[in-house]
């Protein structure tokens, strides 16, 4: 029916991830009779889900994505559904016995990380603010969430082969302590959005796609931003986008430097291998 994208074999290291691949064309031939869909070949950068065209029967264009099971993705048909489109794509079913989104297709679809780095930050301080909703269950809280990364951050860090000083590994626990029972309003926020998850659109300029969504204050949600490698990749460009991010929004910049700084080291590892330009991140954010 179609090839597996290269960037999904990964997942034949896992026993459970075969399983998902040998299944995939099952799936998607499921969902296509279920919403009656005219398929394309699947995008080929995808690379934790299956994300293909497709057409459905009044001929609107649309997306199919099948994720592969994961908690961070958990709850995102969710959080598309309360933003209904506002800021993001707009979710027009879900499947969750196939773990099935049937999305809006942006068009032309070029990322936000394609254009440049001041332009592509006005465009989040104005996405940002609708994303904020006020929400609680079924979402996880960043509370517990980053009680998770303070949990796991010092055995992985041994397993890595302690990569980095450990004053890093504790500042990184300091302000997890510090931060996750002293937080502001709680609200959706998206812990991965980067240039590449917002793309060109026509019913709005520019939309969100592929949600990591917790619960959290809104200092938390500039993280995946201030990090972002391709708006520019020095202890200058890292800082000025916390300065401008937190003045343009108002927020606390002490709570988001403080954020980014944790969730950057705690997302800083790969098949338990340090991911250098995250450490590199984190010192400059550390005292930053």
């Amino acid at each position: 029916m179609f090839d597996i994208p290269r960037r999904l074999k990964w997942l034949e290291a896992w026993a459970e991830g075969r399983a998902w691949l040998r299944d995939l064309p099952a799936r998607v031939q499921a969902c296509v009779d279920l919403w009656a869909l005219r398929p394309e070949p699947p995008y080929s950068d995808s690379y934790v889900s299956l994300v293909l065209p497709v057409t459905q029967s009044d001929k609107t264009p649309a997306v199919l994505k099948l994720q592969f099971p994961h908690p961070e993705s958990d709850q995102e048909a969710e959080a598309l559904r309360r933003w209904d489109g506002q800021g993001a794509v707009r979710l027009f079913a879900f499947e969750p016995k196939y773990h099935a989104l049937l999305m809006e297709k942006c068009q032309p679809g070029d990322p936000l990380s394609a254009i440049a780095p001041d332009e592509a930050l006005e465009a989040l301080t104005e996405i940002l603010p609708r994303l904020w909703i006020e929400a609680d269950k079924p979402f996880v809280s960043l509370r517990d969430e980053s009680a998770k990364w303070a949990e796991n951050l010092p055995s992985t860090w041994e397993r890595a082969g302690r990569p980095f000083e450990i004053e890093l590994l504790d500042s990184a626990l300091q302000a997890i302590h510090d931060l996750r029972e002293s937080q502001g309003q709680q609200v959706l926020v998206n812990q991965d959005l980067h240039g590449d998850n917002v793309l060109r659109a026509q019913r709005e300029r520019w939309l969100v796609i592929d949600p990591k969504p917790l619960v959290g204050e809104r200092e938390f949600s500039l993280a995946p931003i201030i990090r972002s490698y391709e708006f520019g990749h020095s202890q200058k460009a890292t800082v000025d986008r916390l300065d401008r991010l937190t003045t343009a929004l108002a927020l606390d910049r002490e709570r988001a430097r403080l954020w980014t700084f944790a969730q950057t080291l705690a997302w800083s590892f790969e098949s338990e291998c340090s991911l250098d330009q995250h450490v590199q991140t984190a010192r400059w954010l550390r005292h930053g």
